[in-house]
């Protein structure tokens, strides 16, 4: 039997990197998978690779029409939420003095006010004894060049589980919250290119930083949020779990 045998998951941002990594885990455990990814090319190539207990749906966080869709669909297949992995993000690299209004906007649209609103309408559906799993970041504390905007999304996400945890207590729902460190995943590689710099280079530069002495893999935070999506950790609630060579800690 798998850890996650009969339940129903929802993944926001499941097409690519961690959450992409993490469906696939869960239906490797037992689970029904529901992925969200904005295009949905890339959304259908990771149905096909997952292979089995998947749905699609195709939508950005930020819009709530879209997640109505989302749990519209859930509800219809499913009836039920036992677990929600609230994943999708943005993330670019951009020195204080470059950012953008419509920059800054954007990215509490998707990292805060997304996230919010993917906990908030999921709730009429969720079982009691489920559990929430937020993603937040190394660089929600610690300060990090060009992430001044991201990182201040991220510790956004931080108080909010605190929140969550303290609001949903009574129907036993448990809110954790995994914070990666550098991951190798395409997001992030999109970011770094943005910066029209080398990323090899980049990336030795991030390793010096790390006590690992290397990058981490989407599979080993996904293997982080299986730990704190099943009863493996029931009476863990309101953590913010590091995932990242001990990048925050020393």
């Amino acid at each position: 039997m798998g850890r996650l045998d009969g339940k129903v998951a929802v993944i926001t941002g499941g097409s690519s990197g961690i959450g992409l990594a993490t469906a696939q885990r869960f239906v490797d455990e037992g689970a029904h998978v529901f992925i969200t990814g904005r295009r949905q090319k890339e959304l259908d190539q990771a149905v096909t690779q997952i292979g089995k207990s998947v749905t699609g749906v195709q939508g950005d966080v930020s819009k709530l029409d879209d997640l109505d869709r989302l749990y519209d669909k859930v509800k219809e297949q499913k009836g039920k939420i036992d677990v929600l992995f609230a994943n999708a993000g943005i993330m670019d690299l951009f020195t204080l003095d470059s950012v953008s209004e419509t920059y800054f906007d954007k990215t509490f649209g998707v990292n805060v006010k997304g996230l919010f609103f993917t906990v908030q309408k999921s709730l009429s559906l969720f079982n009691e004894g489920g559990s929430i799993v937020l993603t937040g970041s190394v660089a929600g504390s610690k300060g990090m060049e060009g992430l001044s905007v991201y990182g201040a999304t991220k510790a956004a996400v931080r108080s909010l589980a605190r929140s969550f945890t303290a609001e949903l207590k009574n129907h036993k729902i448990r809110v954790n919250i995994v914070s990666p460190g550098r991951i190798d995943t395409p997001a992030g590689s999109a970011a770094i290119s943005g910066l029209q710099v080398v990323e090899e280079q980049v990336k030795v530069g991030a390793v010096d930083s790390i006590p690992l002495g290397r990058i981490g893999t989407p599979d080993e935070v996904a293997k982080a949020v299986l730990f704190l999506a099943s009863d493996d950790s029931s009476f863990i609630t309101g953590i913010e779990l590091f995932v990242d060579g001990g990048r925050a800690q020393v």
